[in-house]
Order: C-alpha cells, then sequence, then structure tokens
C-alpha cells in the first residue's frame, strides 16, 4: 500500500467498478456490463493476475489488462514471445500519482513470469476493445505509452460510409457483368460452403478470420449475410457483415485471393455487400481496421468510406 492505494489482481465482484472506471477515462470507446464479460472474462485467454487494479478506499482508481496466449488461435501456436495490453485507464481525480506506472511495471512482470519478450498495444485477436492506441481521442494515453518505451509499428485506420444514398454504381454492375460472363459467380454462402470458407480465411489470410466467421455463425451470422465469389466453381473472395459482437453495421472480414487481384472481385463483392446491408435497412457500414495507404483502403475511400479514427499498434520489448 502506497499512500491509501493497494495494488492487486482482479477479483470477482471487480467488475462493476472497472466498467464505471472505464466509462469514465475510455470516454471515446464506452463498455457495457454484456460487452465487458464477453471481451474481458470470458476470453478462454483471461487470466485474473493480468487484469491489474489500483484501489483506494474501496474504489477502483485504475486498471490495465495484460494478456497472453494460453489457447491456441491455430494448430499449437500459442505466440510464446508475445503478451498485449488491451485496455487502461486512470480515473481522472487519481491522475499524477504515479499508479498507471506501477499498474503497467506489475502487467509487465506478469508477462515476463510468462516468457514474454514483447508486449503490443493492442493487437490482440480475438477480444481486442480497439486495434491500438487513437492519439487524437487520448492524447494523455498515448504520451503515457511513449514515455512507457512503447514505438509505434504502424497505423490502422477506422473508416465509415453511411448507407442512406448509396447506389450500386452502373460501372460496377457492368463489371460484375463481364466477370460473370467469364465463368465467375456471386452470392450468398450456404452451409455447403463454410468449411472451405472457413479454411480459406484462415489460411489465405490470418487465423482471426476464420475464427470470426465460425463463432459468429454459432451467435448471431446468418449465411445470407456472408457473399462469396467464386470462380468455375473455385472459392476466391468473401465478403460479409454482422460478423463481430453480432452488429450488423460492422463491416468485414473482407478478402479476395492474391491471384485473383487486379479483376475487380474485391470491387464488386464490396458494392455487393453494402447493397446487401442497405437493403436489410442498414443505415451505416463501419469497421476498425484498414491500411490506409493499402490496395483495401484505397478501394474503401473510392466506394466512398471516410476515415473516422487513427489508431498506432505500439509495442515494447520486455528484455
Amino acid at each position: 500500500m502506497v499512500s491509501g492505494i493497494i495494488y492487486r489482481s482482479y477479483r470477482p465482484g471487480d467488475e462493476e467498478g472497472i466498467i464505471a472506471l472505464w466509462n469514465a477515462c475510455l470516454t471515446g470507446d464506452p463498455v457495457t456490463r454484456l460487452r465487458f464479460r464477453n471481451l474481458v472474462l470470458l476470453d478462454p485467454n483471461f487470466d485474473p493476475e493480468g487484469l491489474r487494479v489500483a484501489e483506494e478506499e474501496g474504489t477502483i482508481t485504475g486498471a490495465l489488462y495484460a494478456v497472453r496466449r494460453r489457447l491456441p488461435m491455430i494448430g499449437t501456436e500459442l505466440e510464446p514471445a508475445h503478451g498485449w495490453i488491451t485496455f487502461f485507464g486512470t480515473a481522472p481525480s487519481s491522475r499524477r500519482q504515479g499508479i498507471a506506472k506501477r499498474l503497467l511495471e506489475e502487467a509487465e512482470a506478469f508477462l515476463r513470469s510468462h516468457g514474454r519478450s514483447k508486449v503490443f498495444f493492442s493487437s490482440y485477436a480475438p477480444n481486442y476493445i480497439v486495434p491500438g492506441i487513437d492519439g487524437e481521442s487520448y492524447p494523455e494515453g498515448l504520451a503515457f505509452l511513449q514515455a512507457a518505451g512503447f514505438t509505434r509499428n504502424y497505423t490502422a485506420a477506422a473508416m465509415n460510409r453511411s448507407l442512406i444514398d448509396f447506389r450500386v454504381p452502373p460501372d460496377v454492375a457492368e463489371l460484375k457483368r463481364q466477370r460473370e460472363n467469364e465463368g465467375f459467380t456471386f452470392g450468398a454462402a450456404s452451409d455447403s460452403d463454410l468449411v472451405e470458407l472457413i479454411s480459406f480465411a484462415t489460411d489465405v489470410f490470418n487465423p482471426d478470420w476464420g475464427r470470426a466467421i465460425r463463432e459468429g455463425l454459432l451467435q448471431r451470422l446468418q449465411t445470407d449475410q456472408i457473399l462469396i465469389a467464386r470462380d468455375r466453381g473455385k472459392l476466391v473472395g468473401f465478403c460479409l457483415h454482422g460478423g463481430y459482437e453480432g452488429v450488423a453495421e460492422r463491416f468485414g472480414p473482407f478478402g479476395v485471393d492474391p491471384s485473383m487481384q487486379g479483376k475487380g472481385l474485391g470491387k464488386i463483392l464490396l458494392y455487393d455487400c453494402l447493397a446487401l446491408m442497405r437493403a436489410q435497412g442498414l443505415h451505416g457500414a463501419w469497421f476498425l481496421w484498414t491500411g490506409e495507404q493499402s490496395p483495401a483502403g484505397h478501394l474503401y475511400r473510392r466506394a466512398g468510406f471516410q476515415i473516422t479514427r487513427r489508431f498506432d499498434i505500439m509495442s515494447k520489448s520486455l528484455h
């Protein structure tokens, strides 16, 4: 105990205090009790020792969550060198007392004790809250990470598009007709597509995409929210919405076989999915993570998406 502050790990019953702190600090990314439960407590990688809290006179005034992989994302891969921090915050009235610094030190010690040599903020899959630190929304948080030795790896862009005025442009409709005449097919997925689709998303892109599709379908995701493209029967692309946390307006994941890029298949799938979302009565489409200057980023911008936030993915050596 220092200055009346107790530093410890999570205990059952801390949930309401952590959520209240979270919503007081992370005002751009509020959380409900249900989301906190699902994304943190029910995460298969959750370890109470990694959720560090500062308590003062019975009130939680600081929290920082560190996690390492205990369940492989795919195969037996546990990423044994890596750990992640997915959120942290100190109550506004308790700042400038070194609380966050102490919580980070304890979290880093926790990760080192499990053999981790590098920690990221906050590119953790599956249950990241945001991809990284939004320095515009949280300048103090960015300054804290930089002072603690974190450096930027890259920046992810979040984008949004209103669907109220959405129409499929004539040139995209014509492109789709051309590709169909060449033997490509585009349509909603069915149960017979799912094994191949999940393998394709996992192997061609990344295991988190395959996991998102599988777990989404076990919850609220419907096959008619998933569009696939085939070239004479071979799966070459997919696009969907509502796959993350059952949020219908959340777009993605979305990918086209790299060997098929340049044919406009991604453009067709993107516009078809946006048209599907609008037909369901949705008024917007958004996602959290793309490279602003990547081919996908340029495609989104041409389709009317606008950047809403930027997140710096940061890391630090624990040696």
